[in-house]
This record gives C-alpha cells, sequence and structure tokens, in this order.
C-alpha cells in the first residue's frame, strides 16, 4: 500500500466526519432513501438533508407534513429533512449525494444533473442491481451517466426501510475502492442502531446484491407453489452457490459473499415477506401474471431487470447457473414454474462442491 493512501485512510478514521458535514442530497424520493435520509438527520439535527424528487406533490407532502406520504406515511421525518424538485437546489453544495434511484433510471438521471454535481462531491450508492443491456453495475452506470470518474462508495447489505425507520438494529456495509472514503461513510452514518462495515470489494458487494434479488424470486416462487420448507433450503443453498461461482469468476472475495452485503442480505430478502422481489416469486407461483404484479406494484423489484442480465453474464463467464437462470426463463419467456421446478430437480446428480 502506498504511504500516501495510508495518510489518507489515517486521517479518514480521525475525521469527525459528521460534524464537518453540513448538507447531504438524496437523490431519489423512495422508502430506502428517505429511510436513509432520516438516520442521518437523527445521527445530527441540524444537518440539512434534502431530498430530490421528481414529484410536487411528493416534494410538498415532505415539506409540509414532514412525511413521504407515497412510501412511508406511518413515520414522522425529521425537521430537517426537507424536499424538492429543483436539482440545482438540492445537489449544489452536497457534502455527500446519496444515490437512491432505480438501477434502469440511473444513467439517463445522472446524465440530466451532472452539471449540479462537483466533481470531487462522493456519491454513495444505494441502487442494488445490474443494467439491462450492458449487465453493468452501478459501480460502472454512475460514471458513465456523469461521463466522469467520481467518488464513489456502494452501500448494500440486509436493510428494510421500514425497521430503520423504527431505529431497530441494522447493519450494512460501505463498500470503495478508496479505502479513506469507505471510512468516511462509516463515520457518517454510524450510530447506536446502524453499524456500518466498510469494505474494497465492491464487485462482491455489488453482484451478492444484485444477484440476491433474483434469488429472492425463486424463493418467492416455491413459497407460491407450496412446495415446503426443504425445498426452500434446497433452492437458497444452491441459489448460494450461484452467486458465488458467478461473483468469483468476476473477481468478488469469497469472505464478502459470506458477509453481509451476500448471505446476510440473501437470508432477509428469501425468507421475509417485505421483500419485494420475494413478493413478485410468491406472486408467480400463485399463478399471476408478471403483467399483473409490477402493474400493482408501487416500487421497483430490481430483480425482475437483473435476472435478464444474468442470463448474458452467465453466458459470458462460461457458468452454470440453473436456478438463477430459471428465474430469467420465467420472467422473460414466460416458462410455467411448475416446470422450472421440475426441470431442475431433473438436472444430473452432481457431487457436492
Amino acid at each position: 500500500m502506498r504511504w500516501s493512501r495510508r495518510v489518507d485512510i489515517h486521517n479518514a478514521k480521525l475525521e469527525d466526519v459528521l460534524g464537518a458535514t453540513n448538507k447531504v442530497a438524496v437523490m431519489g424520493g423512495g422508502s430506502f432513501g428517505t429511510a436513509m435520509a432520516t438516520l442521518l438527520a437523527r445521527n445530527k439535527a441540524d444537518l440539512d438533508v434534502v431530498i430530490l424528487c421528481r414529484s410536487e406533490v411528493d416534494a410538498a407532502a415532505i415539506n409540509n407534513d414532514h412525511r413521504n406520504t407515497k412510501y412511508l406515511p406511518a413515520y414522522e421525518l425529521p425537521s430537517s429533512v426537507r424536499a424538492t424538485t429543483d436539482a440545482a437546489a438540492a445537489l449544489g453544495g452536497a457534502d455527500f449525494i446519496i444515490h437512491a434511484v432505480p438501477v434502469q433510471s440511473s444513467k439517463s438521471f445522472l446524465a440530466s444533473v451532472k452539471q449540479h454535481i462537483h466533481p470531487s462531491t462522493p456519491i454513495l450508492c444505494l441502487a442494488k442491481g445490474l443494467e439491462v443491456g450492458t449487465c453493468e453495475m452501478m459501480s460502472e452506470v454512475i460514471p458513465a451517466g456523469l461521463g466522469r470518474d467520481q467518488p464513489l462508495a456502494v452501500l448494500s447489505g440486509p436493510t428494510f426501510a421500514v425497521e430503520l425507520m423504527q431505529g431497530l438494529p441494522t447493519a450494512i456495509v460501505a463498500a470503495s475502492t478508496d479505502e479513506a472514503l469507505a471510512w468516511r461513510v462509516q463515520r457518517l452514518f454510524g450510530s447506536s442502531c446502524l453499524r456500518v462495515n466498510t469494505s474494497t470489494d465492491v464487485v462482491g458487494v455489488e453482484m451478492s446484491g444484485a444477484l440476491k434479488n433474483v434469488l429472492a424470486i425463486a424463493a418467492g416462487i416455491v413459497e407460491g407453489l407450496n412446495l415446503g420448507n426443504n425445498a426452500m433450503a434446497a433452492l437458497v443453498a444452491q441459489g448460494c452457490a450461484e452467486i458465488r461461482w458467478l461473483a468469483g469468476k468476476m473477481g468478488a472475495k469469497p469472505e464478502t459473499l459470506s458477509g453481509l452485503s451476500g448471505t446476510g442480505d440473501i437470508m432477509l430478502t428469501c425468507f421475509v415477506n417485505l421483500s419485494r422481489n420475494r413478493t413478485v416469486g410468491v406472486r408467480l407461483g400463485r399463478g399471476e401474471s408478471l403483467e399483473q404484479i409490477l402493474g400493482s406494484m408501487t416500487q421497483v423489484a430490481e430483480g425482475v431487470a437483473t435476472a435478464g442480465a444474468v442470463m448474458t453474464l452467465a453466458r459470458r463467464y462460461k457458468v452454470s447457473l440453473p436456478v438463477l437462470t430459471a428465474v430469467a426463463r420465467i420472467l422473460e419467456d414466460n416458462l410455467d414454474p411448475a416446470t422450472a421446478v421440475e426441470e431442475i430437480m431433473n438436472l444430473p446428480q452432481i457431487p457436492e462442491v
């Protein structure tokens, strides 16, 4: 490690990041972005936290009623959290910018606001998934959308927005190739109800966060088909192995995949009813069409789009992913879920790896 990098990391550990931060902008007014905005406002009462919304109605509700009435209506927001639809007003002067825009909209959104983002302002990404067509991770999508490199950290782990709003104990990972930035993010968000681990394995954190959404759809299908606990355990174990195989081929570290952003997030998303992706799978297993399901949802289930990218990556890296690619075939080719299960069960018997 270069000496200058050691100095940067040492200084980051000593820096009063929260005390030195005056303004944080949040791009995207969904549940997770709102929850993280709330955590920051609770960490520092006089911190200016600005949510950049698409809708004037949503912004007005946050400013006047101190509630995100669309996604988190039961929870009052701190008075220091405000909202606007004006990108220049939201992003100008921010010490950190949180990216909470859905993956498939991110590149075009960033291109539309890049003139308001200072090149040295760190972007902290909450979005999990792979861009359709390019199969790019968010650490690739963000600089492509901005047309330049930007200080960047990705945050991932087992987190439901509702429990963050309730102040329940939660742990996440902040990953960045710049270790000093990861430490600064830890200092910014860390509190008595949120632990933030740091990592430099951006690929591992991102790929496990993206692929677990596809696996959660599969877990939901097992639930919807009433296949039982044995089948659920076997499917999730196989899915974990497939995530490890693909992410490993892409350069991820095994220890990352067994940590919060891997196993931790998989357990939460596959086994808990609050998961949007799991819900999609449950409804598919019960016979609803994908069009019906997506048409009734108010928030994005990123696993639906990511599943198609998994098919491409499986071919690119020459790795067999029977569970994850079956989800893509169900979503894209209208393969019957029960037929998909039968096909997987009739695959050749293999040694345990």
